[in-house]
């Protein structure tokens, strides 16, 4: 019996695309295209490390149904016995879909060639995909945040990079000596390099332009994700509310400023060209 997570019932799907899916870029909606009804994403999750989106966002951005499958339950298993589990638990299953460098079984011994002779099931691979010659790789993607190069990583990612987080209370220096700001606590995203951004930000199901900070905050030295939104704003919100942020370009590197007159000027700086950025985006 496989460990797996699921709300869905199993005995509807006929289809699955197999793999970790830990950053559902425009690799993975090739395997995502070759999938009909009655179908859904197996998530393999074996990093455990801090992701480029959560089940939630996968589900919400590939309208497909996502089942998690624990790989502590299954890593021990032979190809053959994998297999044969799965199509016990999907009585209906007649379509894998994987990548050209899906490996599975004890010590990853079987490639994806491998799964349609073992298992008699019709299989679907996917070859590499490129952007100019450059492999498509959710490693390659958290490197490029990691540097602060949002347009290479949301031309990979096919959209703009997003986290989700609960809102949380900030020291309210914001309104009183600088620009009010929302505070989010954030988790179990991966986190592009710490800085100043021009990001979108979403509330409530409306969306406004922004300036988001990623660092240790000069005030008290500790860390923080903060936004300040463009323009009026006058929701009433309470803590706990769900913020997201989406990343657009990397405007500078955080620094020290001798007093709060030198850091409200350098954010009005931010604001103005963060203003052109976002007014752009929006009219393509």
């Amino acid at each position: 019996m496989l460990n797996i997570f699921t709300t869905i019932a199993k005995c509807e799907i006929e289809a699955l695309a197999l793999g970790c899916f830990d950053g559902l870029h425009l690799g993975h909606f090739e395997l995502i295209k070759c999938l009909g009804e009655n179908s859904a994403l197996l998530v393999i999750d074996k990093f455990k490390s801090k992701k480029l989106c959560t089940n939630e966002d996968k589900r919400e951005l590939s309208k497909k149904e996502i089942i998690e499958l624990d790989f502590e339950s299954i890593k021990f298993l032979d190809g053959q016995d994998f297999f044969n589990a799965l199509k016990k638990e999907f009585p209906k299953l007649k379509h894998i879909v994987v990548g050209y460098d899906f490996s599975f079984g004890k010590d990853r011994k079987y490639k994806a060639e491998d799964i349609q002779r073992i298992s008699g099931l019709k299989t679907t691979i996917i070859a590499e995909y490129k952007i100019n010659s450059q492999a498509v790789h959710t490693s390659l993607i958290k490197d490029f945040l990691s540097r602060g190069e949002l347009e290479k990583a949301n031309e990979f990612l096919g959209r703009s990079y997003s986290i989700k987080g609960a809102l949380i209370r900030g020291q309210g220096l914001g309104s009183k000596e600088l620009y009010a700001t929302l505070n989010l606590e954030c988790k179990e995203y991966f986190l592009p390099k710490n800085g100043v951004y021009a990001t979108f930000c979403e509330l409530k199901g409306r969306v406004y332009k922004s300036v988001s900070f990623i660092g240790i905050r000069l005030s008290d030295k500790k860390f923080a994700i903060e936004t300040h939104i463009l323009g009026d704003f006058n929701l009433k919100l309470e803590l706990g509310e769900c913020l997201k942020l989406s990343f657009i370009k990397f405007l500078r590197e955080n620094q020290n400023f001798k007093d709060f007159t030198l850091l409200k000027a350098q954010i009005s700086k931010d604001i103005e060209e963060a203003l052109k950025i976002l007014e752009k985006k929006e009219q393509k």
